[in-house]
């Protein structure tokens, strides 16, 4: 098994194999390239997203600037928009819906460090170079969601489609279907109900 099919599996997995590092550099690249493109640049952009999200839906909009480890790993539905500073650790699968919305500052990341010490340091290979070990979780986010500005998402959780993430919330469980959930750790808050429509 390669050091990609274990990361993606959930498996631990070494972040310094050659496959790896060439993914990240190209995403990175990417996310570089994009980072200085102005708005009015659409074809240039659409050029770029191609490239780095070969999985996405139709009309996505990414304000930029834009970081992602390895984009091929995110998948769009349609008509999807992220303001300023999102930022994607995508060495688990990212699943993002129809018609979500994130705010500025936005963050979803799915790698996980092992939580003992000995096994959290750093290795070292047969040539000398550092490296360490580390698992990932897939994050799931349904249609029609509102990250709102500041959110943090953490590797294994499921946002149901139609709920609201309030602001500066940091997510570590999974989110029901059609709520309103905010805090840290992100909790729900109430159900959005009809009477949430505006006149």
């Amino acid at each position: 098994m390669t050091e990609q099919e274990k990361m993606l599996s959930g498996e631990i997995y070494d972040a310094s194999a050659p496959e790896l590092v060439e993914l990240r550099q190209r995403a990175h690249k990417l996310s570089k390239e994009y980072n200085f493109t102005e708005d009015t640049e659409t074809d240039k952009r659409q050029i770029i997203l191609k490239s780095l999200f070969p999985n996405a839906g139709k009309e996505l909009y990414l304000q930029s600037p834009i970081q992602f480890d390895y984009g091929k790993f995110t998948t769009f539905g349609d008509r999807c928009y992220a303001n300023f500073h999102f930022t994607v650790l995508d060495s688990a699968p990212v699943t993002i819906g129809n018609d979500v919305f994130f705010g500025p500052n936005c963050t979803i990341a799915t790698p996980m460090h092992p939580f003992n010490a000995e096994e959290r340091r750093m290795k070292r290979h047969e040539n000398g170079e550092l490296y360490n070990l580390e698992y990932a979780k897939p994050v799931i986010i349904g249609d029609d969601c509102w990250i709102a500005s500041n959110v943090t998402i953490c590797g294994g959780v499921t946002i149901g489609k139609g709920s609201i993430i309030g602001a500066g919330s940091v997510v570590t469980r999974d989110i029901p279907e059609n709520v309103l959930a905010a805090g840290n750790p992100c909790r729900v808050i109430r159900t959005i109900t009809e009477q949430d429509k505006k006149p």
